[in-house]
């Protein structure tokens, strides 16, 4: 591991920093500072360290002259931010040592900071993971998106039932980026296009301005800092004084109103025409204004836009900014003169796309008139870009079809590489949602597994488990995680297995403390911790979850003397504010939860939790603590996943399906160590061709048919006894996820676990090898990987990791 490029700092020197910025930055002085004003303080001492390595990491870039990376995603889902500098700085003690110096706790001043609302799920992580290792592997990129002023939602429970408030993360100063005014670009919606003297004009009808906010992301040592640029939507004049001198206060400011709307909410509900109008124009939002600013920057060093896919390479995260195929089509052809075909190629020569569903309906379709209506530029380039795919293929794939624009379809043809995000993923993107095309461009579609950063999801999260690492195999794994594998001798010697143990043991407090003063709870923390966190969605089954929670319920009360093994099992995610099954589960787990957690007869041996408004700093603290992971979607439905690969790597052994990612750490961990049920993905697809399966399946089931008699008659809502009919007969009549043919296997799966989990030192020994052999899913690889199968971009610095993966 190469040294540390951050100055060495003592205590006195950084204590000094902190009350300069106090005084000068907050204007306080200590005896009248707030907690607020602490955090602030060292949150801005922290990024004064990050700002050199950034301005070096960038006269380093613009030197080479080389190949930069721009990563374009919805969602950037970073978390707090500054116990990950600090972890990145090496400042970690030095930050505490100084607070306590101050008389300030450094864990109270970290929970302060609000976590950034700026994505929902695993996408957003993703993109969050990808941004560490890019800067940690010291490849030249910048991350793209939007800065969301209220976010997804803040999500509280009424009655068990799920409520939205507005997220309010930016009610205070965010401390770690920087506006730059000076970096503004016009994006037009609407209007017409014109045609006039052999030239094509779009006269919008529509226009705001969005611009930027940098904010530094620094890797693992400081060797090298990115820029995350997010963009907010601003409109062109931010006042109407005419119309306010005239009494009309509020469409005096409607134009800014109007704008804001663009950057206020991510994924604004789309079951209405104005929230699909609203999405389409936030995605091609911030992908214009991306292109443009990196077109701007391309050419501000003297470049020939021929030679553009030589210096640029575009990753679109998903469909959502699929529309950047033909926006740099446009920008090429309308600003620069480039005739279609050679416009088409720049464009491909540059961008790629990353798939991350086999879900048809999570693959973006447009109503054309929709379309028309809000870029009526891009659907003629659509129509050329298609005419294009056409001519160069026999394809029966059209991107515009049945009155819709099929953004994946035109994602897969504007991009010289697809990439699935885990073995069989990738496999079954080729035989299922791509497969036509695949014949068609035979080799564009490659996998890169999925990979999460081990600084913030290991190191930074579980200071237990980390001091142990670093006492067993030395302090260099966090950019080298396979050197996680030299556990794996440990894992027979006892005093290590205690250890592990007592890490284990730690963290588990760590949570049942933070759950007691947050929400009163009371938990065992001898019981299992038996975890599912993750969006709510129909295909991700935790209504399998509970329904084997309420059939666990049921053995117990029928047999209350028997040798049971106490689980507490916790539930966190969020549903979509339209997606109304996926509420409909949600209050089912908390009634549930209230009638179960109150039966004197189970509540020894069975628990419900369902902490509120799950984000990344709640997971921080579930999955360290974790002993059960639960990875149980529909085989062939979840893409990779990467919460089974955090849960793994603190040391949470596996409850899942062959799906996604879980196949990988199946391999990896071996089969003894991951505790598999249900159906294959093939098996699924057979399944579903049998009449009424979900019916028989329920019939064959006693167990299940007990269950879900309960529900249906009203007996976890007693005020309401109609309240989940819907949901029981959708499963006995359009058990689309085969919740219903798989339940037998989970339910028996989850008695060996029991088992497993009673013999304390064997699930000891598991959980230390889960740890050990997952190292291969650290980000670094995923990225090592994109940089040399995809983009072809050199790391700049001499780190282990892209010395020897980095092409």
């Amino acid at each position: 591991m190469s040294p540390s490029s951050v100055p060495p700092v003592s205590v006195q020197e950084f204590t000094a920093d902190i009350l300069r910025h106090l005084k000068h930055s907050l204007g306080k002085d200590e005896s009248h500072a707030a907690l607020y004003d602490w955090r602030m303080s060292l949150s801005l001492a922290l990024r004064d360290r990050v700002v050199d390595p950034w301005f070096e990491s960038t006269r380093k870039t613009y030197e080479a002259r080389g190949k930069r990376v721009y990563y374009l995603s919805m969602e950037f889902l970073i978390g707090r931010l500054i116990e990950d500098v600090a972890v990145n700085l090496g400042l970690e003690e030095v930050a505490e040592q100084s607070l306590q110096g101050l008389g300030q706790d450094y864990a109270s001043v970290v929970a302060n900071e609000p976590d950034a609302a700026l994505g929902n799920g695993g996408l957003g992580r993703l993109a969050a993971c990808f941004m560490d290792s890019l800067s940690t592997l010291g490849i030249p990129a910048y991350g793209y998106g939007i800065r969301y002023e209220h976010g997804l939602f803040e999500q509280h429970f009424e009655d068990g039932a799920q409520m939205e408030t507005a997220e309010t993360w930016l009610a205070q100063r965010h401390a770690w980026e920087f506006e730059r005014p000076e970096v503004s670009y016009a994006i037009h919606f609407g209007g017409e296009v014109l045609e006039k003297d052999g030239q094509t004009k779009w006269r919008a009808a529509e226009t705001v301005m969005a611009s930027a906010y940098d904010t530094p992301v620094v890797g693992w040592q400081g060797r090298w800092a990115n820029t995350l640029r997010l963009w907010a939507a601003k409109p062109t004049a931010a006042f109407d004084l005419d119309s306010f001198n005239r009494g009309d206060y509020m469409g005096a400011s409607a134009p800014e109103a109007l704008a804001r709307t663009i950057s206020r909410v991510l994924y604004p509900d789309d079951t209405t025409d104005v929230g699909k109008e609203l999405r389409l124009k936030q995605e091609y939002f911030f992908t214009s204004a991306s292109l443009q600013d990196l077109l701007r920057r391309f050419l501000s060093e003297g470049g020939e836009l021929r030679d553009l896919p030589d210096h640029v390479a575009i990753q679109l995260n998903d469909t959502h900014p699929a529309i950047a195929g033909p926006e740099l089509v446009r920008l090429l052809m309308d600003e620069h003169g480039f005739e279609v075909n050679q416009a088409i190629k720049t464009a491909r020569g540059c961008l790629a796309y990353t798939n991350h569903t086999l879900l048809p309906e999570a693959l973006e379709r447009w109503p054309e008139d929709l379309f028309i209506r809000v870029l009526p530029r891009h659907h003629r380039i659509i129509q050329l870009i298609e005419a294009a795919h056409l001519a160069a293929t026999d394809s029966a794939i059209r991107i515009l079809e049945h009155g819709e624009v099929k953004m994946g379809e035109l994602a897969f043809v504007m991009a010289h590489h697809v990439n699935g995000v885990s073995a069989l993923h990738s496999e079954l993107v080729k035989e299922t949602v791509f497969a036509d095309l695949h014949r068609d461009y035979p080799g564009r579609i490659i996998n890169q597994t999925n990979g999460i950063t081990p600084r913030r999801w290991l190191y930074s999260c579980n200071p237990p488990l980390r001091n142990l690492i670093n006492d067993t195999i030395g302090t260099s794994w966090p950019d080298d995680l396979q050197q996680l594998d030299g556990l794996s001798v440990h894992v027979g010697d006892a005093a290590f297995i205690e250890e592990f143990q007592k890490a284990k043991d730690a963290n588990k407090a760590r949570l049942c403390s933070w759950l007691h003063t947050r929400d009163g709870v009371v938990l065992n923390p001898d019981a299992m911790f038996d975890v599912q966190i993750k969006r709510i969605h129909e295909y991700k089954r935790q209504l399998m979850n509970l329904l084997e929670t309420v059939a666990l319920w049921n053995d117990i009360r029928e047999n209350p003397n028997a040798d049971w093994t106490p689980r507490v099992k916790i539930f966190g995610g969020k549903a979509a504010p339209g997606y109304v099954v996926a509420k409909e589960i949600i209050h089912l787990i908390n009634d549930a939860a209230k009638v179960i957690n109150a039966d004197p007869i189970t509540k020894d041996y069975l628990q419900i939790v369902y902490p509120e408004n799950y984000n990344v700093s709640m997971a921080e603290i579930l999955i360290p603590a974790t002993d059960l992971s639960e990875q149980i979607s529909t085989a062939g439905k979840e893409a990779s996943g990467t919460g089974n690969m955090k849960f793994a790597l603190n040391g949470a052994p596996t409850i899942g399906t062959l799906d996604g990612a879980n196949v990988e750490i199946r391999e990896c961990v071996g089969a003894d160590n991951f505790f598999l049920f249900g159906l294959t993905a093939a098996e699924v697809t057979a399944r579903r061709a049998v009449p009424e399966y979900a019916r028989r399946a329920v019939q064959a089931s006693p167990r299940l048919m007990k269950v879900l008699g309960q529900i249906e008659s009203g007996i976890f809502s007693p005020g309401e006894k109609q309240r989940y009919q819907g949901l029981v007969q959708g499963l006995m009549n359009h058990d689309y996820f085969l919740v219903t043919c798989d339940f037998d296997s989970y339910f028996d799966t989850q008695r060996v676990v029991d088992k497993a989990f009673a013999d304390k030192n064997a699930w000891t020994r598991m959980a230390a090898l889960n740890t050990a052999r997952v190292g291969w899913f650290s980000s670094d690889r995923t990225i090592s990987g994109y940089a040399r199968d995809i983009w072809k971009t050199p790391s700049l610095v001499a780190s282990r990791s892209a010395r020897q993966d980095v092409a």
